[in-house]
């Protein structure tokens, strides 16, 4: 057992670059958040911020942005329960929802990266800092911004770059450090109180002597992630102790609850995420003094970046969620902690796969209804029946490419064949339709199409191939 998480904020981050709930949903999640011990919020709007005059083209177009009356209410259902509010706002790399616009292409840095800014144009510092400067705005009690900078790639390798590479005798990692340096003094010139946070990740293979002279010494908050079960726990206190030694002693880590298991996810395992925040536990027990830990992120990501798929919906990570918080409480995800999640969520497990399903007029957690219903028809879509349904001894026997060609099939088992085909079909159907109803209810009409087209339709499609074919091939066999 480790001691508790140390004196800090505990921060969950809502990514909305996918599945951005209605605004009710997300004011009863906060109200959750706060039940779990949860004390600030980092929200990463990327396109659902209401962006306006020459940035309007960055707001999302498969489902409206948040408006401004709603980000404001946002901010008063947190504000109202004591917890902060630290808006994400991406200014160097991933940002793939800014420079996917065509008038913004020339920003790249080179033209197949969608995510990483040029350094060199003004033009972007100019566009970061507006962006900036619209969200500040509108979070009128703000004290604190995340800068993001994490996994800028191809960086270097743009003209402008190679050119000012060769001139200076600089390396990638001092390009990397101008940037992020001009950036921040500007937020400090407009916001002299603001308190700015930045992923480590691009500062890891920098020495002492790099890092002392970039600028950012007492600037700069980095934020180090690690979302893995198996985290070094040397190796990261061992980076954490560098950048202290370096100067910047007060530091924050990131852990993660949902969104980090592989790309397509879609059921949280709580067991990985709960293991996570072990390893971060001990990461903090092995600390020197001299550093101060500003808090935790405990990240939700829905999706690896702005172009892929969606990750596990918020409702089924929940449980993981509520586990992880009593993990930090606790030292330890103990007897007491794995109560306390099921009494707080009224769930019998806190394997959301293993929950029993919510009897009539039980309470229950916000989005309860829904992931149960994800996590049944997750089951179905993996069930070997319906995956491999083209492998099954009848399908390969009687009903190959070949008889399906020449339209010579037998149609006794043809017909079994098709019998059942059309019955997986009809209750996943059911099943779907169901889920469906439910998630409208929770998020935009294009997040319930989006989930089924990743997840439902790759499965369905094979399904309602063989039943047409085995329609076309039989009335050419019976008269």
């Amino acid at each position: 057992m480790s001691p508790p998480w140390p004196k800090g904020k505990k921060l969950v981050h809502l990514d909305l670059k996918g599945a951005p709930p209605r605004v009710e949903y997300l004011h009863r999640l906060i109200e959750l958040f706060s039940q779990l011990g949860v004390d600030g919020l980092l929200v990463e709007y990327e396109d659902m911020f209401p962006y306006e005059g020459e940035l309007h083209l960055l707001q999302a177009t498969a489902q409206p942005s948040y408006s401004r009356a709603e980000v404001l209410s946002i901010q008063e259902v947190a504000k109202a329960r004591g917890m902060e509010v630290i808006p994400l706002v991406q200014t160097y790399g991933h940002m793939e929802f800014v420079l996917k616009h065509r008038p913004l292409w020339h920003l790249r840095e080179v033209p197949h990266c969608v995510g990483t800014l040029n350094p060199h144009k003004e033009e972007g510092v100019k566009l970061v800092m507006e962006m900036l400067r619209q969200v500040v705005e509108l979070h009128p009690d703000l004290s604190t911004i995340h800068i993001g900078a994490d996994e800028v790639y191809t960086l270097g390798e743009g003209e402008d770059s190679k050119l000012w590479l060769a001139s200076t005798g600089c390396t990638v990692e001092q390009l990397f450090l101008s940037h992020v340096t001009k950036v921040v003094k500007a937020i400090k010139e407009t916001w002299p109180d603001m308190n700015i946070i930045m992923w480590d990740d691009m500062m890891r293979g920098m020495s002492q002597d790099t890092l002392k002279a970039s600028g950012l010494v007492g600037l700069v908050q980095p934020m180090l992630w690690d979302y893995t079960p198996d985290l070094d726990v040397d190796k990261t206190v061992s980076l954490l102790e560098k950048y202290c030694s370096a100067g910047m002693s007060d530091l924050w880590a990131a852990s993660s609850f949902k969104g980090s298991t592989f790309v397509h996810t879609c059921v949280t395992s709580t067991q990985r995420h709960v293991d996570n925040h072990l390893q971060w536990l001990k990461v903090a027990a092995s600390l020197s003094a001299a550093i101060n830990m500003k808090g935790m992120a405990i990240t939700g990501w829905q999706r690896y970046d702005h172009l892929s798929v969606l990750c596990e919906l918020l409702p089924v990570a929940l449980p993981s969620l509520a586990s992880c918080l009593q993990t930090l409480i606790h030292g330890e995800f103990s007897t007491e902690a794995h109560r306390k999640v099921t009494e707080m969520l009224g769930v019998s497990s806190v394997e959301v796969e293993a929950m029993e399903r919510a009897s009539a007029g039980e309470s229950l957690f916000p989005g309860r209804r829904l992931a149960e219903l994800i996590v049944e028809i997750n089951s179905l879509l993996n069930s070997e029946d319906l995956r491999f349904f083209e492998s099954n001894m009848f399908v390969r026997g009687w009903f190959s490419p070949y008889h399906r060609q020449r339209k010579m099939v037998n149609p006794l088992n043809s017909m079994h064949i098709h019998n059942q085909a059309s019955m997986y079909l009809d209750t996943l159907q059911k099943e779907v339709e169901a889920m469906r109803k439910e998630m409208v209810n929770l998020y935009p009409d294009s997040t319930a199409e989006e989930w089924i087209e990743e997840h439902v339709t790759p499965v369905m499609a094979p399904l309602q191939c063989i039943t047409e074919a085995i329609q076309a091939c039989v009335k050419e066999m019976v008269p």
